[in-house]
């Protein structure tokens, strides 16, 4: 089988690399497709992994509109010289619109339900594979699953943090440490939002470091005030550090989820959230969602600061361990759907298989089971 996997950003490369290894050890091709926008294509370089990339994303609404058309024309061309029987993504326009053209079916991962991309891709796409968490219904073509796209390439079976990052950041073992990320509000679904002020970014880390050492990772250029925290390791080290951390704060959503899949307690700033942050904040206690407005600032600097001067006293380990217990390895679900599909639909779709089932058999490995249903 040849897949093509186009990546929209960082953290996608990190949703489908163990899916991507094992597919290759049991002899499938994968091909991945990128545009530049942050660090996606050291990762890709990392990971060993073959790929393409279309050039620099725009970023003005007018240039995302050439973009459609342009990179669309990239990757058509890509896929008649590769081609792929199967077109995967997280919410890809460029993916869904040239399968559709190549008569292939494209299956795309969801969380974020931004409808003015989703109305772009799902005319186009077999399957969205969405969490069972409360969400926008999103019809026939929906699949859900017990997981976090997180739980993808941070569940206990596909990630053991490598305590040597603590000595690379300079630290001493047991030494608190929080990371703070600032994102760059450029992407489509960020239209109309500012993220913190200076002012207030400036604030958060000074208020932190009066507790902990503190790290920045940012899309965005960062004030002379603050250049010195930049986090100083590569981005593969990201996740490491974050599975030691104290506190994770800042306007990325995924990072915020990433760093609650791994017992580490976060504080969002966005105003419009996301569903996978609010069932982790009220399900599980392990998030903390605030809005972009300076009140609400104010408040999440507030907690952060209640957070991390009592940090031992609140049981995130214990939370980290109720989550995993309801939720399944979504790269060990992914794999079974992708290689069974499109019998994997009509399986799930009649409910020949319960969660619990579909957990046991997924975190086992053992998938012999669906051959004889």
């Amino acid at each position: 089988m040849k897949v093509l996997i186009d990546i929209g950003h960082p953290a996608h490369v990190h949703l489908f690399k163990n899916f991507a290894w094992e597919m290759q050890k049991k002899g499938h091709k994968i091909l991945f497709t990128c545009r530049e926008k942050e660090f996606e294509i050291d990762l890709l370089k990392k990971y060993n992994f073959e790929y393409v990339s279309f050039g620099k994303k725009f970023k003005t609404s007018f240039g995302k509109i050439i973009g459609l058309f342009l990179f669309n024309f990239k990757l058509f061309v890509i896929s008649l010289k590769f081609k792929p029987n199967l077109f995967l993504s997280h919410g890809s326009i460029y993916a869904a619109q040239i399968a559709w053209l190549m008569r292939k079916s494209h299956i795309s991962f969801e969380d974020t339900f931004n409808f003015e991309q989703i109305r772009l891709y799902k005319p186009f796409t077999s399957v969205i594979l969405t969490s069972d968490y409360m969400h926008p219904f999103l019809g026939a073509k929906t699949i859900e699953y017990s997981g976090y796209h997180e739980l993808a390439y941070l569940h206990p079976n596909r990630f053991t943090p490598n305590s040597k990052v603590i000595n690379e950041l300079g630290l001493s073992q047991g030494e608190k440490f929080c990371i703070v990320r600032f994102v760059s509000w450029e992407a489509t679904h960020d239209i109309n939002h500012s993220g913190m002020s200076i002012e207030n970014k400036i604030k958060v880390v000074k208020t932190l470091s009066k507790y902990s050492k503190v790290f920045i990772s940012s899309e965005k250029k960062l004030p002379p005030d603050l250049l010195k925290y930049k986090f100083p390791l590569k981005p593969e080290k990201i996740h490491d550090a974050m599975a030691f951390a104290s506190l994770i704060f800042g306007e990325s959503g995924t990072m915020i989820s990433e760093g609650a899949v791994l017992g580490t307690p976060g504080i969002y700033i966005d105003d419009t959230g996301r569903l996978y942050t609010n069932e982790l904040e009220k399900k599980y206690g392990l998030v903390f969602n605030f809005t972009e407005s300076h009140d609400d600032q104010i408040l999440a600097i507030y907690k952060a600061e209640e957070i991390i001067k009592n940090s031992k006293q609140n049981n995130w380990i214990d939370k980290r361990k109720a989550l995993l217990k309801d939720k399944i390895d979504v790269t060990g679900f992914l794999i079974w759907f992708i290689e069974n599909y499109p019998k994997s639909v009509s399986i799930i779709k009649d409910n020949r298989v319960t969660h619990l089932v579909l957990k046991e058999l997924i975190c086992n490995q053992n998938f012999k089971f669906y051959e004889n249903i």
